[in-house]
């Protein structure tokens, strides 16, 4: 799964244009004398796994005969304004795929249905607490991946340094990366991009806090801040290539990882495909943390909406979508995600593959997950971030200010 934003905009041509290829969603739906339609729109099928999902599907109406799912497919890049102008017109499916970004917006707005009877027990404990809001459970995990830290074998071998291990600090990773790093060479020995997705992770790794409790007002300008931002802002140009040197730009630092010229590569579990081929040794591992471990986590969830009249039906399924073993057989054969089930059993096709030997680190990292802050004004407070801190890295202000000046632009948000 790509690294996603919460923002979309289409506005209601969307709506038409996806209600003409995928069923109407305006529509009522009729099916035989005492059979329940769910209508069921999601994103994460587009594009590929539409059939995967339809396996799904099949499945469950063949174990539930009174349940008929009714599909609606939309792109990721349509699907949030979509879905907002159909819950805004009364024409929202019964149930319906949300990103923790989005979930957090829909459940403070009453949209959302409480499920009652969750077997809590099925799931990964910090993907299904993520989808709860204030003690009740208003949606179940779907699919995760996460960020883990990747290592070039081949180089630590060759430089005579030891291999990272999951009681690293960072203290242990910048003496690495120091140490792999030849600039004449081109070879670096660390790359983790100076952003805001990075910063509130690296913030909980020093136990830091992006938000006050309530949510009212921002607090990472503070001691733990100043020394996550030095930690991501301090290694450029010294163990991490700049912005001169092009990182930043689409798919730089994976070009590199994949010619062999970096050592360590904090990203997503994404590129592991990817990566099969490359022609040297790798590996992965839960990534360092400085006062404790954090690991950013980026979860999909299902929800059943508080207008549907047949929640209980719409609640079955995406329970069966969530946690079946037909859903996990799918999502393993077809590479679709990672599904959020806790028996690692049910995992062996993922868990057993030989390349990375270590990938028993994604689920590891999962113990000690952060999700990111959630404000209504999302993608404004993210760019904010990301652009001072960019200023810090390229030199033209201080960290401590541009963390000063990010604090007081995402306060402006939330006001």
């Amino acid at each position: 799964m790509r690294l996603r934003t919460a923002a979309a905009s289409v506005g209601v041509l969307a709506l038409a244009l996806s209600a003409c290829s995928q069923g109407s969603a305006t529509a009522p739906a009729t099916s035989a004398e005492g059979t329940t339609v769910v209508r069921y729109m999601n994103f994460s099928a587009n594009n590929g796994h539409e059939k995967d999902l339809e396996t799904i599907v099949a499945a469950f109406e063949k174990e539930n005969a009174n349940i008929d799912v009714r599909v609606e497919t939309v792109p990721y890049a349509d699907y949030f304004t979509t879905l907002q102008t159909a819950v805004a017109g009364g024409t929202a499916p019964d149930a319906f795929e949300l990103n923790y970004e989005n979930f957090v917006t829909y459940a403070k707005n009453g949209s959302l249905t409480e499920l009652s009877g969750v077997d809590s027990s099925k799931y990964k404990k910090s993907l299904v607490e993520a989808y709860a809001s204030d003690g009740k459970q208003y949606g179940l995990p779907e699919s995760f991946s996460n960020v883990v830290l990747f290592y070039n074998k081949t180089l630590f071998t060759q430089a005579g340094v030891a291999t990272p291990t999951a009681s690293w600090t960072w203290a242990d990773e910048q003496a690495a990366a120091q140490k792999l790093t030849n600039k004449g060479a081109g070879v670096w020995g660390d790359y983790q991009p100076v952003t805001y997705n990075e910063f509130y992770k690296v913030l909980a790794q020093t136990g830091g806090k992006f938000l006050s409790e309530d949510g009212k007002r921002a607090t990472f300008d503070s001691p733990e801040g100043l020394k996550a931002a030095n930690w991501l802002v301090g290694k450029n140009g010294t163990t991490m290539p700049t912005e001169a040197d092009g990182a930043g730009t689409p798919d730089f630092d994976s070009k590199l990882f994949k010619d062999g010229k970096l050592a360590m590569w904090h990203n997503g579990i994404w590129n592991f495909k990817e990566l099969a081929d490359v022609p040297f040794e790798w590996d992965v591992v839960v990534e360092p943390g400085d006062t404790t471990k954090a690991s950013a986590m980026f979860v999909n969830g299902l929800v059943v909406s508080s207008a549907s009249k047949g929640k209980g039906a719409a609640q079955k399924w995406i329970t069966y979508l969530s946690a079946s073993d037909t859903m996990t057989k799918v999502r393993m054969d077809t590479s679709w995600e990672l599904p959020p089930v806790a028996d690692e059993k049910k995992l062996s096709a993922f868990l057993d593959k030989p390349k990375p030997a270590g990938r028993k680190a994604v689920f590891d990292a999962l113990e000690k997950a952060v999700l990111p802050p959630v404000i209504k004004r999302q993608q404004e407070m993210q760019d904010a971030v990301t652009k001072e801190l960019g200023e810090a890295a390229a030199g033209r202000k201080p960290v401590a200010q541009a963390l000063k000046d990010a604090q007081t632009a995402v306060n402006g948000l939330l006001g």
